[in-house]
């Protein structure tokens, strides 16, 4: 379904006051702003999406996981909600549902970093090492941030150092 430009820029408006709570970290006030942005315009992406970060901050991932859904549904295309969903998969313990999200995700947005991320992570849980190394590798050519690119060769290496030791 396509969201016409005007409701997407009311959406965006309607969201923009949780948003700033989000950013401030008062997830619980954002809750609150969320919900009442939902009740009045249930059609809103944003509001599912910005409901689901909120709702995985304060650690209710059945619930964000419920969000995201809730937005993807509306808007199919929206990688970030995609992306956050292959995360909440992943810590509730479904790495294949994760993964096929994750992979979602890069067919919609190939070369994405936090895509690759997200499929990373899932193969790790699932104990695929091996796919696992190579969406690293990927992620790696993505040229992320020092920190994060540093953090991933450590796994990398760690991940070689075990395959040795089998």
């Amino acid at each position: 379904m396509s969201i016409s430009e005007d409701d997407d820029k009311a959406y965006w408006d309607a969201v923009e006051e949780a948003t700033e709570l989000l950013h401030e970290e008062r997830f619980r006030e954002a809750l609150v702003a969320l919900r009442e942005v939902i009740q009045k315009t249930p059609r809103n992406p944003y509001a599912y999406y910005f409901l689901g970060v909120a709702l995985y901050e304060v650690g209710e991932l059945e619930a964000a996981r419920d969000a995201y859904r809730a937005c993807l549904n509306l808007a199919p295309d929206h990688l970030g909600a995609r992306v956050a969903l292959s995360h909440v998969l992943r810590q509730l313990g479904d790495a294949k549902e994760a993964i096929k999200e994750g992979t979602r995700a890069l067919s919609q947005a190939p070369g994405d970093g936090e895509a690759l991320h997200a499929v990373r992570l899932a193969y790790l849980e699932r104990g695929d090492d091996s796919a696992a190394r190579k969406y690293l590798e990927a992620f790696l050519e993505t040229k992320p941030e020092l920190e994060v690119a540093v953090e991933v060769r450590a796994i990398l290496a760690q991940l070689a150092t075990e395959k040795a030791q089998n």
